[in-house]
């Protein structure tokens, strides 16, 4: 049996705040034995509440992984909190600043010492009405075509039926069910060889990274994903000189 990995003091006092906070869901985990328990890993998520962050944090956590997320760099200025987020690793973003690739840089060698990184390439959480990921940005493509790790796609359902981030509904109860499924690593092989930081790789990628990530979403919830819109010049193309300071994705 796999050791859990060592947190240290700060990763304990997140846990003790956030397992009970998760609790007020029923949880339901599909295919979990599927993230490594040792070595680095790229996990990609879709982003459909602003309770996403901590339960994803307890789900990986139960896997006996310490999780890296994208956080606002403002929320380190808020007490204790912020010392939490500093103490147990987690990555800021400095959004819209010369710093923001600082963050990547962050992730990048996070990766280089076995860490795991959760990352939600949609930025913020969906503004579709029905829930399912928006518009994704290249962040996540780059991290994982860049370092050679498993990139493991796990879409989530539920924290929004909890909390409604946009209308800021909180209905706790009755309790809802909470699911994650796990799909399989994803092979990049193919696009890591000639320029992997192209415009046109990255797009490329970004689109199979989610469309992985809808269909586990359209599995857990037993309906068919919205035909996609024809591809625009957003998000997801970025050109190469935009590449390093892009904005990461982080848990707003």
């Amino acid at each position: 049996m796999a050791r859990r990995e060592k947190g240290g003091f700060w990763v304990g006092l997140a846990a003790a705040a956030f397992y009970p906070l998760t609790a007020i869901g029923k949880r339901v985990y599909l295919g979990a034995e599927k993230i490594p328990r040792q070595g680095p890993a790229v996990l990609v998520m879709n982003h459909i509440s602003h309770l996403d962050p901590a339960v994803d944090a307890v789900f990986v956590h139960r896997q006996k992984r310490v999780p890296r997320f994208f956080l606002k760099a403002s929320l380190k200025d808020v007490p204790v909190f912020g010392r939490i987020v500093t103490g147990s690793g987690q990555i800021p973003v400095a959004r819209g600043s010369a710093a923001a690739g600082d963050s990547l840089k962050a992730a990048h060698q996070a990766l280089q010492e076995g860490k795991v990184i959760v990352i939600y390439p949609e930025g913020t959480i969906t503004k579709d009405p029905l829930g399912w990921p928006k518009e994704a940005y290249s962040g996540a493509a780059r991290l994982a075509l860049q370092n050679d790790v498993p990139v493991i796609p796990i879409a989530r359902w539920g924290t929004n039926q909890i909390f409604n981030g946009y209308t800021k509904k909180f209905t706790p109860f009755p309790r809802k069910t909470v699911t994650h499924l796990v799909g399989d690593p994803i092979d990049l092989s193919a696009y890591r060889g000639g320029n992997p930081r192209s415009a046109s790789t990255l797009r490329e990628v970004t689109a199979v990274l989610m469309d992985e990530v809808t269909r586990l979403l359209a599995e857990i919830r037993q309906e068919e994903p919205p035909v996609k819109k024809p591809e625009t010049d957003k998000a997801a193309t970025k050109t190469d000189a935009k590449a390093e300071t892009e904005k990461p994705e982080d848990g707003a």
